[in-house]
């Protein structure tokens, strides 16, 4: 038993910082092709600007889990919301493209490490049996995100010419309720048993279980966690870890590589290039929002009960079913009326349903207490690599291959993603975290499978 209220209080602060990544994401969307205009940018430098973020986002996932480690979960997210703020009010005061783009790298430092701590700080403080949907509404926190952020830049379109610093700034507001609130949640109990402060993680674990289950979990904490000091890095690429860690980074990898945030990034650039007007390419990002954010609380309502792997086969399955038909719209020239949108829609549905908030659940559950941290920004790292790689090339690909080629190679990443999850991806719901890692780190290992 759990007090579901303490926890879900804890849970929707910190989901904040997925809040502030999805965002983050989506703003560059309405305020590029101002952008664009104003700092008189080609193709290739429009990439950059949108782009140049996720260097900020590799960075920021390459160290959150060192410096998450080292100084706990909570402290850092506090060091992001600051970023996040500095990142808003640089990018719409300036008028130097470079201090523009490393406005937009401090950003993404920010969305980097929170792309790390906000799942792993929810996966550990959550019990077993609803684990899932709690790491989830991180998803659901993201997706909300970049609902909001479609809105408030649909609403600023009528602003002026200066609609896009207005655009940027915006996102202050959240980050500054997000730098407060975490003043008022504990820290991760896993991480104070780590730091030996057993005396605070049993004062966190009595709010959210029964004295007899938390000291049930203290106990399987303490136990994964004998050795600790001995940790190398070199571990992460040894025994069963190495292929954990594979697992991982792949499925960090397709999700990134099916095209999601090419639609999430340049979804008014699409719309303007299958022919729609200035107005209808910033209202259909809306519909993609809401469709982003009613799927993700399918995935929610459905993850604990059909497992994680089914629903990413279905996803998978879907979102290569809405390319290919998107690559026949764009390759047939069928732009007239809503073709590009309902094909747009349907995949967005599938990667919402399923690889969107179902990938950081099953990374941030198959990393061994130890490890997590560093085996999560390790994944999380190449996880941002594919995504500037999409991101940084996007512009190009559809300007001078056209809708149907970029299209059809997220379309076929999409089938390779459905064979490598039926393949070698498992199962890890309604176990804890700790026989997780004896199941699949450590098989040797004596253990019954409780879920608490």
């Amino acid at each position: 038993m759990t007090s579901n209220k303490y926890l879900l209080t804890i849970i929707s602060t910190v989901a904040l910082g997925g809040f502030l990544f999805g965002f983050d994401t989506a703003v560059i969307s309405g305020a590029i092709p101002f952008i664009k205009e104003h700092f008189q940018l080609n193709e290739t430098l429009e990439g950059w600007a949108v782009g140049c973020v996720i260097l900020g986002c590799m960075l920021g996932a390459l160290t959150s889990g060192y410096f998450g480690d080292l100084f706990g979960r909570r402290k850092v997210l506090i060091v992001t919301g600051i970023m996040f703020i500095a990142s808003a009010l640089g990018t719409a005061l300036t008028n130097d493209f470079t201090v523009f783009i490393i406005m937009r790298i401090i950003g993404g430092i920010g969305v980097g490490s929170a792309s790390v701590l906000s799942p792993t700080y929810i996966a550990e403080i959550s019990p077993s049996a609803i684990r899932g949907k709690m790491v989830s509404l991180n998803q659901l926190a993201i997706v909300s995100g970049i609902l909001i952020v479609y809105f408030t830049n649909y609403m600023f379109l009528g602003v002026g010419e200066d609609n896009w610093r207005y655009m940027l700034a915006s996102e202050s507001l959240p980050a500054l309720v997000f730098i407060i609130a975490l003043f008022f949640i504990p820290e991760s109990p896993r991480w104070l048993v780590k730091k030996n402060k057993e005396q605070e993680a049993v004062a966190v674990l009595d709010k959210l279980y029964t004295p007899t289950d938390s000291r049930k979990v203290l106990g399987q904490i303490k136990e994964s966690l004998t050795n600790i000091n001995k940790v190398k890095i070199s571990e992460l690429f040894e025994g069963n870890m190495k292929k954990i860690l594979l697992i991982g980074t792949v499925l960090a990898c397709l999700q990134q590589v099916t095209g999601i945030n090419a639609v999430i990034y340049y979804a008014p650039t699409i719309f303007l290039k299958s022919g729609a007007s200035l107005a209808s390419s910033f209202w259909q990002p809306v519909m993609i929002g809401a469709i982003n954010f009613i799927f993700t609380i399918v995935a929610i309502s459905l993850i604990e009960k059909v497992g994680r792997k089914t629903l990413m086969l279905y996803g998978s399955a879907g979102m290569g079913i809405s390319l290919t038909f998107l690559v026949g719209a764009f390759f047939f020239d069928m732009l007239e009326g809503y073709w590009v949108l309902v094909f747009i829609l349907g995949y967005i549905a599938s990667f919402a349903a399923s690889l969107a908030p179902v990938m950081w659940v099953v990374v941030s559950e198959l990393f061994p207490n130890r490890l997590r941290g560093a085996a999560m920004s390790f994944s999380t790292f190449f996880h941002w690599t594919c995504t500037f790689v999409v991101v940084q090339t996007f512009p190009w690909l559809l300007a001078f291959m056209g809708g149907a080629f970029a299209f059809g190679i997220f379309a076929v990443l999409s089938l390779f993603t459905f064979i490598f999850i039926y393949k070698y991806v498992p199962e890890t719901k309604g176990m804890t975290l700790e026989n997780l890692e004896k199941k699949y780190v450590t098989p040797k290992a004596k253990t019954t499978y409780e879920h608490v």
